[in-house]
């Protein structure tokens, strides 16, 4: 019998407490019970059942968990960070979902709305029964968030927005959105419900990857909004910024849920599959490709750990987070691209997760932050110079 288990080689487990253990428990198993059986389905189709999926998982606190009040579980962020790594083993598509709704939509509320706005959006986001998302990015302004051409203006008590953002994950289906626009007093964060005049909200289709997941485009066009609807307690780049540090946060664990997928699904394939009289998991070339995944997810997810506590401990800068998305999404990659290749043709089925989780990795890597913006943000921290342009 092996003596390491691929699932956690380096035995992490023994550094959790209880809580966080049963976190990774009760998530494990919903992906198990509702999730894996179907999810090569959704993805061939397309489609993400987020009105079917969103109150279990608000049942479960897993909407906004790392917030407090509000009908939200105030668990830590290790737990949170463990959670997101076990839904993005079922997929990214559903690790994304969480993300948003909680690090994207419902915190720049809780941290930056008034308390009308926390207690009119807030518990039925946390509940599931509201589903939200995160208007940043331009279909002209990805990586650079400064240049956006959507505006807001005055006119008398109200606001008049215009402008469009572009790959808005949940924006096609979204009940609210959080809004950047730029003002006469610099950049503000709006509260715009769906079906409010001059807001549309479309299906981008042509998906090759997150395809279990709904993405979408928001139109704002001379969209009318009340004077309380923006938020009060963000100004600026540092109010959007904030909020995708979160999401960050989440992805340097999540990714790592995708590439663990995808190692296990190759060591269980090589160890039954017979080439040659033996089977595949024999051959030198194959067990040294398991020894680099293995220490590829092993580093990442002791990384993982580390950000968390220091998060925690409220120790976590913009910088960490940049070093763990950067490297925790490339060695999810590199797993899945590898156990790709362990699978010769099955490896391109979706009678198996690998492909399906190397595909959603090329997302990943890209959003929230490109891996060359991570690595420029890295580079100005450790020399104090900064080269974005």
């Amino acid at each position: 019998m092996p003596n390491l288990p691929a699932i956690d080689p380096i035995d992490l487990r023994s550094t959790l407490d209880d809580d966080e253990r049963a976190v990774v428990a009760a998530v494990r198993q919903l992906v198990k019970d509702q999730v894996l059986d179907h999810v090569e389905e959704w993805f061939e189709r397309g489609y993400f059942p987020v009105r079917e999926l969103a109150p279990e998982l608000g049942k479960m606190g897993l909407l906004g968990m790392h917030l407090d009040g509000y009908g939200c579980a105030g668990t830590s962020a290790v737990a949170y960070g463990l959670a997101c790594l076990e839904l993005e083993a079922g997929d990214s598509g559903l690790r994304s979902f969480v993300s948003v709704q909680g690090s994207l939509a419902m915190f720049p509320i809780h941290k930056y709305g008034s308390e009308e706005q926390r207690q009119q959006w807030l518990p039925g986001m946390a509940a599931g029964e509201i589903v939200g998302c995160f208007g940043l990015t331009e279909p002209d302004s990805g990586s650079d968030p400064a240049s956006m051409r959507t505006h807001a203006r005055r006119d008398g008590e109200d606001w008049v927005l215009n402008g469009s953002k572009m790959w808005i994950t949940n924006g096609n289906v979204a009940d609210v959105a959080v809004v950047w626009a730029r003002t006469e007093d610099g950049i503000r964060g709006f509260i715009v419900p769906a079906g409010t005049p001059g807001f549309e909200q479309r299906t981008i289709h042509h998906k090759m990857s997150l395809r279990a997941s709904e993405t979408g485009e928001l139109v704002l066009d001379n969209c009318r909004l009340p004077g309380d609807a923006m938020l009060p307690g963000a100004a600026g780049l540092s109010g959007p910024l904030s909020c995708l540090n979160e999401a960050r946060f989440g992805i340097l664990f999540g990714a790592l849920g995708a590439g663990r997928a995808s190692f296990t699904a190759a060591v269980d394939y090589v160890g039954n599959r017979t080439q040659f009289g033996k089977p595949l998991s024999a051959f030198q070339l194959t067990q040294h490709k398991i020894a680099e995944m293995t220490v590829k997810l092993s580093a990442g997810t002791a990384l993982a750990m580390h950000l968390g506590r220091l998060k925690d401990d409220h120790q976590l800068t913009s910088d960490h987070v940049s070093i763990g998305k950067l490297a925790n999404v490339r060695a999810a990659l590199d797993v899945a691209r590898t156990a790709r290749t362990m699978l010769g043709a099955n490896g391109i089925s979706l009678e198996y997760p690998v492909i399906r989780h190397m595909v959603n990795l090329e997302s990943v890597m890209t959003y929230e932050g490109t891996e060359e913006i991570h690595a420029l943000a890295i580079g100005r921290a450790i020399t104090g110079i900064a080269a974005f342009a």
